[in-house]
């Protein structure tokens, strides 16, 4: 967040010194070590317990709203929170009217920082910075672009990370469960502060596209049009599994503490889970086509006689990219963000799908990846059925990519001529591919 897979340095992946790419914290197992010590690996000493934002730490471009200050914030699933507040990030120049505001919503371990450099309080350049610039796809010269940091995130928004108000510790695993229609409450509150009555587009990749659906059904009168990309409109069986693996993951790892680490050491948190947790869902943000043309069979060491703890080249890249995790993200608002995903049901309480696609009054644009195989492509088409059943403008796009997931946050190309036409005119029919 990137977003689902982290491919901001996607192309300089660091090399170990027999020439196999991998991360500063791969290593090559030592087949000697004691069997009970083969399921973690060390971590640096200097690698902190969460990769949280914390009060103190650099602001960076972020911006706070408090929400519903003096009174608790009521969750859709009964749980309350007092005095939190989300980060967010503006791009652009508002009109006088407001009438050129797009909110990009973004996915599981994305953030604020949708577009922009890395620097401080940044640790990596935007996350969709190929699509959110001046002359791209959504054209900071033209638009005003908002990214909002979801509740329960970890970078500005209130989250497990975060103090909680009786004790001034982290809430840690007491902070309550919070759906995307909770998130959608608090951008809403972010679109108040900033004057914004009614935004030209609502886009979203992944958990932004649960997010920007949401919007268009909880406050229809505020979308001019609806991009969802790689998304659906209610998680399935499989998608649960996925998340909830990783989930387990992170609570079987000892240093997880029933989720009250904050005050681990540098080094002690729950890295290898949250870690492990990452490599699961990585095979899920990319296809089998790139795996096997980038790694195949490859080994990291050179073959000399067979061993349990060889590794091949394509464990070592799932390491790299878990370890990343670990240094950016916290594990207590992974388990947070991905039961949200899986509660994700635009019908829960509407009557049913069909019922809840009726309330939206916008045009709607829907993007699917033709290997996609966490998000497949035919649930973006059927978002943009259900549209047309509900007699709304919609325009379904197969994105033919070998990237898998992730290829919104890789064919930037090929998203900016899916995007461009319709934030000109929501109706337009150019690059239009039918299911």
């Amino acid at each position: 967040m990137t977003t689902d897979g982290d491919v901001r340095d996607e192309r300089t992946t660091p090399s170990s010194p027999n020439g196999a790419r991998g991360g500063p914290l791969s290593g090559v197992v030592d087949p000697d070590r004691p069997l009970a010590d083969l399921g973690r690996r060390a971590h640096p000493s200097t690698l902190p317990a969460s990769g949280a934002w914390q009060e103190g730490d650099e602001v960076g471009n972020r911006r706070f709203v408090p929400i519903t200050p003096g009174r608790p914030f009521a969750l859709e699933g009964g749980g309350q929170l007092h005095d939190a507040v989300v980060a967010y990030e503006t791009f652009g120049t508002l009109d006088a009217d407001g009438g050129n505001a797009v909110l990009v919503c973004h996915a599981l371990t994305g953030d604020s920082h949708v577009a922009g450099a890395a620097g401080p309080g940044h640790l990596s350049p935007g996350w969709w910075d190929g699509m959110v610039r001046h002359g791209s796809g959504i054209d900071l010269d033209r638009f005003f672009v908002v990214c909002v940091n979801v509740l329960g995130g970890c970078q500005g928004s209130t989250g497990p990370a975060s103090p909680h108000p009786d004790d001034g510790r982290p809430y840690g695993a007491r902070f309550p469960v919070v759906s995307v229609r909770d998130m959608v409450r608090t951008q809403r509150i972010v679109a108040d502060e900033l004057g914004i009555g009614r935004w030209h587009a609502v886009v979203g990749g992944s958990m932004g596209g649960m997010q920007a659906l949401e919007w268009a059904i909880m406050h229809p009168e505020r979308v001019g049009s609806l991009i969802v990309v790689a998304s659906t409109a209610a998680a399935s069986a499989q998608q649960i599994g996925w998340w909830s693996t990783g989930r387990r993951i992170i609570r079987m790892d000892p240093a997880w503490r029933n989720g009250d680490f904050y005050d681990a050491a540098p080094g002690d948190g729950p890295h290898e889970g949250l870690a492990l947790a990452r490599m699961v869902s990585q095979i899920t943000f990319r296809s089998d086509d790139v795996f096997t043309d980038r790694f195949g069979r490859e080994l990291v060491e050179p073959l000399d006689g067979f061993h349990l703890w060889q590794r091949f080249q394509v464990e070592r890249y799932l390491e790299h990219h878990g370890d990343k995790l670990a240094r950016r993200f916290d594990a207590n608002s992974y388990l947070v963000l991905t039961k949200a995903m899986d509660l994700h049901d635009i019908g829960r309480g509407r009557g049913g799908i069909d019922a809840a696609m009726a309330r939206v009054q916008c045009p709607v644009v829907t993007v699917g990846i033709s290997s996609d195989i966490l998000y497949p492509a035919h649930q973006a088409a059927e978002i943009a059925a259900l549209a047309r059943a509900a007699g709304l403008p919609a325009h379904y796009h197969r994105l033919e990519s070998p990237h898998g997931h992730d290829a919104f946050l890789i064919e930037h190309e090929a998203m900016r001529d899916v995007l461009g036409p319709h934030l000109d005119d929501p109706t337009a029919t150019s690059h239009r591919s039918t299911p």
